[in-house]
């Protein structure tokens, strides 16, 4: 398995108020800083993909830090900063910052716009299945929905749903659904093949997953 991409929140009060947990999830190994004395220190080591670096830290170090270690070879800032503050912003895409974000933060867009820089750097793509009315990140077993609300899928979900992206306009039979992403532990009392299928469309709130009467199933990619 490769090695999850290295995230640093740096200053950022958001960072202990549930987003770190959520950038977790997303998929990376995240580091908290709450100054910026610690984040030198872990730029220093090397080995982080990216650092987001709040702005308004109270030490008021933030664009220094941005100084020493912006550009090169290093980690790519993102930064945050209160809305409207367009001289900070300048400044810190100036000073090689990558991308800025100002306040009120979403997670969502931040997570999305890691994701983005990372992949531009050709580290750590992202595997994404764009539906109807949801994208599902597969790595990080999550379904975003449009509306703003997530899901998470559990490890048979993610097999099974795998298996149909390998195989898009595929007819699989209950067989070969059973034999590529057998029922985890938790299905136990439900091995029916039609009930997975059935909680598999309410999650991602599909169509795109077919019956094929009296032949099986076939995924066909909205």
């Amino acid at each position: 398995m490769a090695a999850r991409a290295v995230v640093v929140l740096v200053g950022l009060p958001e960072a202990r108020d549930g987003l770190g947990e959520y950038l977790e999830r997303r998929g990376y190994d995240i580091h908290i800083a709450g100054e910026t004395w610690e984040a030198d220190t872990i730029l220093s080591g090397g080995g982080v993909d990216v650092a987001v670096l709040d702005l308004e830290t109270g030490d008021g170090t933030g664009l220094d830090l941005l100084r020493r270690h912006g550009g090169g070879n290093g980690a790519t800032f993102v930064t945050v900063g209160a809305s409207g503050n367009l001289i900070d912003r300048i400044l810190a895409l100036e000073l090689g910052a990558a991308d800025a974000l100002d306040r009120p933060l979403d997670r969502r867009e931040l997570a999305a716009r890691i994701g983005g820089l990372i992949a531009r750097g050709g580290r750590h793509r992202p595997e994404l299945l764009v539906l109807e009315t949801a994208t599902v990140d597969i790595r990080a077993a999550i379904v975003m929905h449009r509306s703003g609300g997530e899901d998470m899928l559990s490890p048979g979900q993610v097999a099974l749903l795998k298996l149909f992206m390998a195989n898009p306009h595929v007819v699989l039979s209950r067989d070969d659904i059973i034999a590529a992403a057998p029922a985890e532990a938790s299905e136990a009392f439900d091995r029916s093949i039609d009930s997975r299928i059935v909680r598999l469309r309410r999650k991602l709130d599909t169509e795109s997953i077919v019956t094929v009467r009296g032949a099986g199933y076939r995924f066909d990619p909205p």
